[in-house]
């Protein structure tokens, strides 16, 4: 049987296509850029344009993702909307190839567990017996990001593992279904923060927790760390699964949020970012001590400098 795909198209200002497509590219690598800013009636091939190209918005541009019917096209397009509003980009959205319904539901057939160290995601809708010393984290993402399936998830996870202590107070920047804060939960945080500025990802995590019978975590909205609540005092993990764009933005105000001796843990950076991401961080006061890469994505372990 063919795979059957979902075309997500935003559409942008010219100067804004790069960040789009990052954004995109952490969805689904497939990618098709409309850009005719450059288009021009000059040459031996002007006269064969066609009108519809002549007439284009030079102005403007966009980018598609093909996502496949293997994947939630619904997580896709939440993910995608919600680093847009972050980086603070005008765009619109669009899905073309099959009704709403239809790939908000027919992903989740080939979803199943995904085994990240000691942590078992496990779909809501599967029955699932751990073995011992496995931790299982059951997840519905619903329309927010965070199946457990892609690298930068993945990556997070293991850093988690690694590096969050029991006691630890803990801090999810975008959290989209909540996974990463709940996987804090079930290692042993005393405390986690779970924000986001998509209120449908807030609803959807909050369900999420709830589900996950989690009483240690508390989940709110906000543009990155502006609207987080320190008032229990500083965090020893910060964990931001976005994309270098974000990151940077971000990079001068993690300091207040973090202890001295603590973590942060940053996801969703493509490998040739990595040394941007990592000299904005310098420049902060922060030092990069331990990394992992899968398939071109990278996540930095970072603390202060001594």
């Amino acid at each position: 049987m063919d795979m059957q795909w979902t075309q997500i198209r935003v559409t942008g200002a010219v100067g804004d296509l790069e960040t789009i497509s990052a954004v995109m590219s952490m969805v689904n690598n497939s990618l098709m850029i409309e850009d005719y800013s450059d288009v021009t009636t000059d040459g031996m091939y002007g006269a064969l344009l066609d009108d519809s190209l002549l007439n284009a918005d030079r102005t403007k541009g966009a980018v598609s993702v093909f996502i496949p019917e293997t994947q939630s096209v619904a997580e896709g397009k939440a993910f995608i909307e919600g680093q847009l509003r972050a980086s603070g980009i005008p765009y619109t959205i669009e899905t073309v190839g099959c009704r709403e319904e239809d790939w908000a539901e027919s992903w989740k057939k080939y979803y199943h567990p995904v085994k990240i160290g000691r942590i078992v995601i496990v779909p809501a809708w599967e029955d699932y017996t751990p073995a011992a010393g496995e931790i299982p984290v059951t997840m519905d993402p619903g329309m927010a990001f965070g199946t457990g399936t892609h690298e930068t998830t993945r990556l997070v996870i293991s850093m988690l593992e690694t590096y969050l202590k029991p006691g630890d107070r803990m801090l999810d920047v975008g959290c989209g279904s909540g996974i990463l804060s709940i996987c804090a939960s079930k290692l042993g945080a005393s405390y986690c923060a779970a924000y986001d500025l998509d209120p449908t990802a807030v609803r959807v995590a909050r369900e999420n927790i709830e589900a996950s019978g989690a009483e240690n975590i508390v989940c709110g909205t906000s543009d990155l760390l502006r609207d987080v609540d320190k008032s229990g005092g500083r965090f020893n993990v910060i964990a931001a699964n976005l994309v270098a764009d974000i990151i940077l933005r971000m990079a001068p105000d993690v300091g207040d949020y973090l202890t001295d001796d603590g973590v942060l843990i940053a996801s969703g950076i493509i490998c040739p970012r990595r040394a941007e991401v990592e000299e904005a961080l310098a420049k902060e006061g922060f030092e990069v001590f331990d990394a992992k890469v899968e398939n071109d994505w990278c996540a930095l372990a970072v603390r202060k400098k001594k």
